[in-house]
């Protein structure tokens, strides 16, 4: 079949697909679950997805509401990504169940409209837990998960419609201050005072901030400070988002002078200090020009409008692991005028026009998987820029 006939039809595939669509962010919407929680999720997930003729596999990379859905065992593999889990207290109000039905609208549409014996290629929809707590694509990317994979993609909600762009990296850090306690009146030379050496090393790491590149962020909270103001605090915890553009730049130089700081002011008063790595390394995200142009010329074919690109700085996604992984893009798609991580966005999720953004995303991301297998020739550009920068780390 022609690509203009194989594109035609693999738009209507995924129209077709709408109940499907409308079913997923209905049944998620009123069942909302928080990260490892998702198991009504994936039970409705994989069970479309069996139901469709997908090989199902779940618990991947030791992750209980996680899951690999397969169809084909040939050629490039190319992976739909979906997200599912909930926010506390508002629900859906990142859109995660629409995360979750454009990657099974993806995937089923294209099995559909190019067969994996057709196409020798694998399609796969890619069940990826707790983006809002522990970054399940982190621990996936650790375990090897996309190894095998050839091109990931995904998709995120929001007001306007994206090409994703580039996110930070981001590695929070607990760190805790231990002295000794005496009466903080009768005594206080008896003492040592982990309080002091936490706040001093709170205002220096803050200050650190000017001998550092101006892409970083340094923001922290003194999560306990003593037990009463009549005894010397022996123990003082900070946490700290640190967040660079670089992963390279926050390991090797900003978070060994956030440590450095900190066992000054330890050393200062006579305490002690621990560092603690509350989150996992999230990477920063980047930018594949060979999948960000087939985006956006597939959003251009649908007659979708895309804005132009505002640099935002701070922004962290576990998506950004898999990038270093594997080819990979998250578009933007709007379905709302809502602010994100809202109940009125959680509300406008079900609504006729999310449901009609999510299809069309379904369409973007199947359309450019598509032209991978069309033009093996983008695969191996995308591969290739990959590994450049990867050498350029070294």
């Amino acid at each position: 079949m022609k690509f203009e006939e194989r594109r035609e039809k693999l738009v209507q595939e995924i129209d077709s697909l709408r109940p499907v669509v409308e079913d997923i962010a209905k049944s998620l919407y009123e069942n909302p679950e928080l990260g490892l929680q998702e198991v009504f999720a994936v039970s409705k997930l994989t069970g479309i997805l069996e139901s469709k003729g997908f090989q199902v596999e779940k618990e991947i990379a030791g992750l209980p509401t996680s899951f690999r859905a397969q169809a084909g065992s040939q050629g490039p593999r190319i992976a739909f990504m979906a997200e599912y889990d909930a926010l506390p207290e508002i629900g859906h109000g990142c859109g995660h169940n629409l995360m979750a039905a454009v990657a099974l609208a993806a995937g089923i549409g294209i099995k559909n409209a190019f067969p994996p014996d057709e196409a020798e290629a694998t399609w796969i929809v890619l069940g990826t837990p707790a983006e809002e707590t522990i970054g399940g694509k982190v621990v996936m990317a650790e375990a090897g998960v996309f190894s095998d994979i050839d091109a990931a993609f995904i998709a995120h909600p929001g007001q306007l419609n994206g090409l994703g762009g580039s996110s930070w990296a981001s590695h929070p850090i607990e760190i805790t201050f231990r002295g000794r306690t005496a009466h903080a009146g009768g005594n206080p030379q008896a003492g040592i005072n982990a309080l002091d050496a936490c706040v001093s090393a709170y205002t220096a790491i803050r200050m650190m901030k000017n001998h550092l590149l101006d892409d970083v962020r340094l923001a922290g909270i003194i999560t306990h400070g003593g037990d009463a103001p009549n005894i010397v605090p022996e123990r003082a915890v900070a946490r700290f988002t640190v967040r660079s553009k670089s992963s390279h730049y926050l390991e090797e130089v900003v978070l060994p002078k956030v440590r450095q700081i900190a066992e000054g002011a330890a050393a200062a008063v006579g305490a002690t200090v621990e560092f603690h790595h509350y989150e996992p390394l999230f990477k920063e995200t980047l930018e594949h020009p060979v999948l960000r142009d087939l985006a956006k010329k597939n959003f251009e074919y649908l007659g979708q409008k895309l804005p132009e690109i505002k640099r935002g700085g701070g922004g962290v996604t576990d998506v950004g692991n898999v990038t270093w992984e594997t080819p990979c893009i998250q578009i933007g798609f709007g379905m709302t005028d809502a602010r994100g991580h809202s109940r009125e966005m959680a509300d406008d999720t079900v609504k006729p026009r999310a449901i009609d953004a999510t299809l069309m995303a379904a369409k973007v991301l199947a359309l450019s998987a598509m032209e991978l297998v069309y033009k093996p020739e983008l695969p191996k550009q995308a591969q290739d820029h990959l590994e450049q920068i990867r050498q350029n780390q070294e």
